[in-house]
């Protein structure tokens, strides 16, 4: 599923228009953004967890030449599955593969 997706589906389910949906999907987004830039963690019950993960510097080598290059730190999203999700979705592809 895409954003546009969400929109739509959110426009039907909810039965408002999809300007309206894609306000609300907007909205969401950039609450989730600026969580995550400020530092803060995100936890979605049932679903998972969003946080930023900082790594250190390290030298890396450029593939092309093999010449060594310094890479500076950074802070990258990470999402860590929840325990629920990750049951659900095992349950699905173990019944899938016991049935064929």
């Amino acid at each position: 599923m895409n954003k546009s997706e969400l929109i739509e589906k959110l426009a039907q389910r909810s039965q408002i228009s999809v300007v309206q949906s894609e306000e609300v999907v907007n909205l969401i987004y950039r609450k989730m953004r600026d969580t995550l830039v400020s530092g803060g963690r995100i936890e979605i019950r049932g679903f998972g967890s969003f946080v930023v993960k900082e790594y250190g510097a390290y030298e890396g080598r450029n593939p092309k030449t093999g010449e060594k290059i310094p890479v500076p730190p950074k802070k990258l999203p990470f999402f860590k599955v929840g325990k629920e999700l990750k049951e659900r979705i095992d349950s699905e592809v173990n019944s899938v593969s016991q049935a064929g």
